[in-house]
């Protein structure tokens, strides 16, 4: 399954800076009819307001709150794309203080809200047959070990996000799941990453895996080299039909 993005109504959640705001850039400059950003800060957004105008529309969500996107799910009910690019990425050992609290507050932000923006939007994406974009990691298939929880809860996203193909790919819905590796982004810099891909190299690349169909994107240098380590699983494993 694929489309285009031209004319279509996109949703994204992190909108306001890094990843999510140059996808929010890349889908407008490709034809996309109108982009709701999704952000807990509606003042966040002001400068895509700005250059964009009525092609953009901000809407109060936070992805750790089920109650907050089941209400965004009621005023963007006409979206064609949901691209869940909200995520938490704090650098946490395994072995290390408070690391509990740590990894739930992860769970609840990058797997928890995959969980609830899917369960939402699902309704609408079928009718639509629409296209669901999760921003995983190659953080999800590699534990990092100062990254650990980071890791672990993206590999609890990626899990649910081959659920999701499973589940809504047979009603229609295209479902992307992206893998990028370090990206310049204040996440990254947080993280200990240096020189990382530029966003807009992960955005145009979301762009043309939606126009293919794909499920796996790894769209950058780092992300490639997982890629060809990772394909002969992926084939025999995660996209093979275990039902027969």
């Amino acid at each position: 399954m694929s489309t285009t993005i031209e004319n279509k109504i996109a949703l994204v959640t992190g909108a306001n800076r890094g990843i999510g705001k140059a996808i929010v850039e890349s889908f407008i400059n490709h034809g996309a009819k109108k982009v709701y950003l999704a952000v807990r800060n509606i003042d966040s957004t002001k400068e895509l307001e700005e250059k964009f105008g009525d092609k953009v529309v901000t809407l109060k969500a936070d992805v750790s709150d089920t109650k907050s996107i089941n209400e965004l799910a009621q005023k963007a009910n006409d979206v064609d794309i949901v691209v869940n690019n909200a995520g938490v990425g704090t650098p946490k050992s395994t072995i290390d203080k408070d690391v509990e609290s740590d990894f739930m507050f992860q769970l609840q932000v990058n797997a928890f809200g995959l969980l609830r923006i899917a369960n939402a939007f699902a309704t609408t994406l079928e009718a639509k047959k629409g296209t669901l974009v999760q921003l995983n990691s190659v953080a999800s298939i590699k534990n990092f070990s100062h990254l650990s929880t980071y890791s672990a809860s993206k590999a609890a996203s990626y899990s649910l996000t081959q659920g999701l193909r499973a589940e809504l790919g047979p009603k229609g819905v295209n479902i992307l799941s992206v893998h990028p590796g370090p990206v310049d982004t204040d996440m990254a810099e947080a993280a200990g990453f240096s020189d990382g891909a530029a966003p807009t190299e992960i955005s145009e690349a979301i762009v043309t895996s939606i126009k293919s169909g794909d499920f796996h994107l790894f769209p950058d240098t780092m992300a490639k080299q997982f890629e060809s380590a990772y394909q002969s699983f992926s084939e025999n494993i995660v996209l093979a039909d275990f039902s027969e």
